[in-house]
């Protein structure tokens, strides 16, 4: 893309793209990951490589998790990626590809093939690590999530708590060169907007179900026959029904002989 495109191109091109109305909870995280995407793809720097697929995934798949409709949710990820000129399909793959190399691999030998700058890592993980080594690397909050989601992949991470492996994410930055200080306050960001997005989530989930109930209420109440109205009898066989010409009187039995 042109670098003299300027952010509301961006947005004007996401717009085009993905013409659906987002639901005020997903906005910020809509709004937020389109200046990001804009920023990165001016700078000389940057690469889109695994750790950098593997942040704009985790960060995209756990902001929209309970997006509706669910079915808009691929097509808002590619929205959001082509508006500055990625290819989420591309994204996903490298993504998908590491995550997968990372479950036969311990956290212990990912702290191996940082020290070795990327040596006996996996594609594309190898890769990815010797970016971050290049002079001119330009960091962003996705290579940490990235960094921390490949770690939760690997063999044995599911017996650390959530601490431990931000800890351990903190201290693979810093073997990478990053600053410790500014992968902290990102990752902690990170997973404090988490915790906020399920909380409102859960609101406007509980908002929805209370507003449906209140709907059948009010149309059971509309269907309901009214108790106060007097129930219909059936017509005595005996009664003519009103308006009927009465029966003529039965004639005298003539006279016996």
């Amino acid at each position: 893309m042109s670098e003299a495109l300027t952010v509301s191109d961006s947005k004007r091109a996401f717009h085009r793209a993905f013409p659906h109305v987002i639901a005020p909870v997903y906005r910020r995280m809509v709004d937020e990951l389109l200046v990001e995407l804009h920023l990165l793809s001016r700078q000389r720097g940057f690469q889109g490589d695994a750790l950098f697929a593997c942040g704009l995934i985790q960060v995209f798949d756990s902001f929209s998790r309970g997006y509706r409709p669910a079915e808009q949710r691929e097509p808002l990820l590619d929205a959001l990626c082509s508006a500055s000129g990625f290819d989420a399909a591309d994204l996903r793959a490298q993504r998908d590809t590491a995550m997968a190399a990372m479950g036969h691999h311990s956290v212990n030998e990912v702290t191996e093939w940082i020290a070795q700058q990327g040596q006996g890592a996996p594609e594309p993980v190898a890769t990815a690590l010797a970016n971050v080594r290049r002079p001119d690397f330009h960091y962003s909050r996705l290579v940490a999530v990235g960094l921390l989601s490949l770690l939760e992949k690997a063999q044995g991470a599911d017996t650390k708590d959530a601490a431990a492996l931000r800890q351990s994410a903190h201290d693979l930055a810093e073997a990478l060169g990053l600053l410790r200080d500014r992968v902290d306050k990102d990752l902690t960001l990170y997973v404090g907007n988490l915790e906020k997005l399920a909380q409102a989530v859960e609101l406007m989930e509980e908002t929805v179900a209370a507003e449906r109930r209140k709907r059948e209420r009010k149309q059971a109440e509309v269907t309901a026959p009214d108790p106060a109205a007097p129930e219909a009898t059936p017509q005595s066989a005996a009664e003519p029904p009103a308006g009927a010409a009465a029966a003529p009187p039965a004639a005298d039995a003539p006279a016996a002989d």
